[in-house]
């Protein structure tokens, strides 16, 4: 599909979920895109961290590709462009903080040099092909978060990544209520919206009136007091810097994460009153009441900060007396591993504060009175709810409607929608899916790797070896490993029944040997199903002299 003198949107991602950030737009024979993140795997994805949009309808369509605009340098905007921004080849557009940490992430891909990143300024239009451009800056937990003004022939969009209202933010200078009325005053047609906090009756809060909850708990704190936030918040790591500072303790950064925050915001004229920090080794010979450890980890990742803490395996060590402050919201779907990190800090008899116990957390997305406000100052005739679960995108629909603005069309990860002109309506479908990063190899996230690693997850695997000799016939006795099958102290004797179903198969044969090959493995089946009521992947080697 080509768009025309017309205004197309297509997300490939972040439209149906909450995550994996990609938007297409499309006009006068060209498309641009907006972010290109991932999302993190779960259970359902053995031995997977990270999840990748599939881009196959815009690959197809790679001529017609001018550029990739970025809103901010969330995870799940950015995320995906170190395995894929290169074969797209076009250039990426950011703000310098975000460029930082994208030009870090294609450093480690060892990329940079075959990226063009372009670096453009808040508030200073810029062209991508037939599209017009200004980057608006608002607030979120990141510097740098910036709402898209779209300016096409068809018509214009207010894309407003995400946000929320903050009269005293701490890092950043959000565009005001008077330049945001103004941007309405001129006329917008669609507003692209964030839904993720739509079901909140109240306002997100200031980043500013963290900071007393914070200094209230940790300044209470008898022992060692870690903070683990999201890495990207870079406003919350200059509030725990002044309440280190208030209330006599040393700061200690650890996570790679976080380094990376302050070394781009430092460049960037970030952290200027910073204080100085110190190592894990210093930390920990300082007197316990004299530190303040930022780690990330809040959402339970295995790897990060916070779990090896847990597990005893980073220099940081904590013990009963010591406290950990969550000052992060806790990502649905993260319930699980979160509780187990602090069941385990629990039994050591820690201390844990969350946004439950103290004020020590706000969001980064816009509640009722917030999207209602915005709705005031832009005032579009129609409103496209994105980046929220269908339940989000539908009551935003719902509640942009009861709040004056005309129409609202709710679409989902690959529908293709005409905005303009006319009424907004969807007009076709493209192609979208998962890829999944494996290692170092990208797949599909429903191909036959991860298909039969759940399998194998599920089931358990049998490995039967078989020998034939002259004429095909068998020789010597069948051979079987067994790995996550559920027989545990009977494992002999099951591997011992095993191998006598399989000579069984084998006895007298003079089949071939793929015929041999699937007599050995439905016999060696049937008795793994009678013993555990599992059907087990069997694989047979034939070994023929």
């Amino acid at each position: 599909m080509t768009p025309q003198n017309e205004l197309l949107f297509c997300a490939l991602g972040g439209s149906g979920e909450i995550g994996m950030n990609v938007n297409l737009y499309g006009t006068q024979g060209k498309w641009v895109m907006v972010d290109c993140g991932v999302t993190f795997a779960d259970a359902a994805y053995p031995g997977i961290d990270v999840i990748l949009p599939d881009l196959s309808f815009i690959e197809d369509r790679i001529d017609d590709l001018v550029g990739i605009v970025l809103t901010h340098g969330h995870e799940d905007h950015i995320g995906a462009l170190p395995y894929l921004a290169e074969d797209l080849g076009v250039p990426l557009y950011a703000t310098a903080f975000t460029a930082g940490l994208i030009r870090g992430k294609l450093d480690e891909e060892g990329i940079a040099d075959r990226v063009k990143i372009k670096l453009v300024e808040t508030g200073k239009p810029f062209k991508v092909g037939p599209f017009g451009f200004t980057m608006i800056e608002l607030s979120h937990s990141i510097p740098e978060p910036n709402a898209l003004l779209i300016e096409t022939a068809a018509g214009k969009v207010f894309h407003t990544g995400d946000w929320k209202l903050d009269a005293t933010p701490v890092i950043g200078n959000p565009a005001t209520a008077e330049q945001l009325s103004a941007i309405g005053d001129a006329g917008v047609d669609v507003l692209v919206c964030d839904s993720t906090n739509v079901f909140n009756a109240e306002a997100s809060g200031s980043e500013s009136s963290v900071r007393k909850g914070l200094a209230e708990v940790i300044g209470r704190a008898r022992g060692r007091v870690l903070v683990t936030s999201f890495a990207s918040n870079a406003a919350r790591l200059v509030t725990l810097g002044e309440v280190a500072k208030e209330t006599g303790r040393k700061l200690c950064v650890t996570g790679r994460s976080l380094d990376r925050i302050l070394k781009v915001g430092r460049a960037c004229g970030y952290f200027k009153n910073f204080p100085e920090t110190v190592d894990p080794e210093t930390a920990m010979r300082l007197p316990r009441n004299k530190v303040l450890i930022v780690a990330t980890g809040g959402q339970g990742e295995p790897r990060t900060a916070l779990a090896r803490v847990a597990d005893g395996s980073h220099t940081i060590a904590l013990e009963q007396g010591d406290t950990v402050v969550f000052s992060s919201k806790q990502i649905p779907g993260n319930e699980v591993a979160i509780g187990r990190i602090q069941n385990t800090l629990a039994g050591r008899g820690v201390e844990m504060v969350t946004e439950r116990q103290a004020h020590v957390h706000v969001s980064g997305h816009p509640g009722r009175p917030e999207l209602a406000q915005m709705y005031q100052w832009i005032r579009p005739e129609t409103l496209i709810p994105v980046h929220g679960e269908m339940r989000h995108m539908m009551e935003h629909a719902r509640f942009g409607l009861s709040q004056g603005v005309p129409h609202a069309l709710v679409q989902k990860d690959g529908d293709i929608v005409r905005l303009l002109p006319g009424a907004a309506k969807k007009i076709g479908h493209a192609p979208v899916g998962r890829l999944v990063l494996d290692g170092d190899v990208i797949l599909p996230s429903d191909g036959s790797t991860i298909n039969e690693r759940r399998r194998l997850a599920l089931n358990g695997q049998i490995s039967v070896a078989v020998a034939l000799g002259k004429g095909g016939r068998a020789i010597g006795r069948p051979q079987v490993r067994v790995q996550g099958v559920p027989v545990e102290d009977e494992r002999d004797a099951f591997v011992a029944e095993a191998c006598e179903a399989a000579a069984k198969a084998m006895e007298g044969s003079k089949r071939g040997a793929d015929r041999l090959r699937e007599d050995v493995r439905l016999a060696v089946r049937r008795v793994a199903t009678r013993w555990t009521g599992k059907k087990p992947i069997v694989d047979v080697l034939v070994i023929e002299g």
